[in-house]
């Protein structure tokens, strides 16, 4: 298996002065249950090298297994910090695409035309794609081959209206996604706030918050293996 993750570049958390980026777990956890089955991982970034790490994801509350095994695994953190840049990845290298999330993706993925080329790529292919919590922003502005867009009609999940205001960010993100989602036409599902949810339709997977990272992942390999 030929897993590609793609994550943020960004790492401005709007006009406050604060830094955002990836959220560690829904790295760690996805890259373990990938990389534990065997699974050739390659990750990348717009910007390619080190993705910013949201510093609020490496505070001691937020520390998970696979965190820690991160933290300890000088390897992993050496293919993190060297990721290939997302203009020079190919849907056709790879079995399936998975994004982390974070509050980073929703500045720079939506409209980034690289991350579109490829999950259209990877949708003409009809090979799984998967995103967690923040990252289904990247897929808003991603379109089938008839131009409808890929969640139109799809079951689908991501980070809550009513999390977001938990963390007190509604109106520093540049759009609410549980929103957006549900104006392309999704299905938007999800759990109570911060409990892990996964939404599977056809092949695509995405999971609600930081929660529902492993589970993501393990659907997603689940369908890899069918």
């Amino acid at each position: 298996m030929k897993i590609l993750m793609v994550l943020t570049s960004h790492d401005k958390l709007g006009d406050t002065g604060r830094r955002t980026g990836f959220w560690l777990e829904e790295f760690a956890a996805p890259y373990y249950v990938f990389s534990d089955a065997g699974a050739d991982v390659t990750l990348a970034s717009p910007k390619g090298g080190q993705p910013p790490l949201d510093p609020r994801s490496d505070e001691p509350d937020s520390q998970t297994d696979a965190t820690r095994r991160f933290r300890a695994d000088e390897e992993a953190q050496a293919k993190l910090a060297n990721t290939e840049k997302l203009a020079n990845v190919s849907a056709g290298d790879f079995d399936t695409v998975f994004y982390p999330g974070g509050h980073g993706p929703m500045w720079d993925l939506p409209d980034n035309p690289d991350s579109i080329a490829l999950l259209e790529g990877f949708l003409a292919d009809d090979k799984p794609i998967a995103a967690v919590c923040h990252a289904p922003a990247a897929l808003v502005n991603v379109r089938a081959q008839d131009g409808s867009y890929l969640v139109a009609d799809r079951h689908v999940t991501g980070f809550a209206d009513e999390e977001e205001a938990g963390v007190g960010l509604t109106d520093v993100v540049p759009f609410l996604l549980e929103d957006r989602l549900a104006d392309r036409g999704a299905v938007y599902a999800r759990s109570k706030a911060w409990g892990p949810h996964v939404e599977v339709d056809g092949r695509l997977v995405t999971g609600q918050n930081p929660a529902s990272s492993t589970g993501t992942a393990e659907r997603l390999l689940e369908m890899l293996r069918t």
